[in-house]
């Protein structure tokens, strides 16, 4: 079954219908389409048509299921990865181990510089905002804040160090 033939049969169903009409001006509904059903299979067709699309409309609901589930195992494995990299990280740095060199990658710890930390966006002047949208000028404000100004509203994270991975 494809749509070409569904639309013939439709068609096919259509020209026999306006000619019995036509042909049988005082047929009734009843009469009619019994003879019509009797003649074209497009009932049959239209029923595996609509059943398909049903089918198809079930598909879409468990892929959207399973979609989601896979959204989450997805966040559930970047949380583990986040963890695990945080942990040789902070291991490495107790031990005072600045490499690990294997032979499918080296990990080294590396400072990470200060962040922008926005307390409070009203109290940062107007200087930092971007007029069309409003929006905060974040580059300028982290500049600014790195060379030691200070901004009411805004500072400076603690930086930190990261894990830095160079697979090979």
């Amino acid at each position: 079954m494809n749509t070409l033939q569904i639309k013939a049969e439709g068609q096919r169903f259509s020209l026999i219908r306006d000619r019995l009409q036509r042909d049988y001006p005082d047929i009734d509904d009843v009469t009619l389409f019994d003879t019509l059903e009797g003649v074209s299979d497009l009932a049959d067709q239209l029923q595996l048509l609509i059943r398909s699309a049903l089918e198809d409309g079930s598909l879409i609901e468990a892929l959207k299921i399973r979609a989601a589930d896979m959204r989450a195992r997805v966040s559930r494995l970047e949380s583990r990865v986040e963890r695990k990299r945080a942990l040789a990280a902070e291991v490495m740095r107790e031990a005072g181990l600045p490499r690990v060199v294997a032979p499918d990658f080296t990990a080294s710890v590396r400072p990470v510089s200060p962040g922008l930390v926005v307390s409070d966006e009203a109290a940062i002047p107007p200087t930092f905002w971007v007029p069309q949208p409003p929006r905060l000028n974040r580059q300028e404000l982290l500049g600014v804040l790195k060379a030691g100004t200070a901004v009411p509203g805004a500072g400076l994270s603690n930086g930190g160090s990261t894990l830095a991975v160079r697979t090979r």
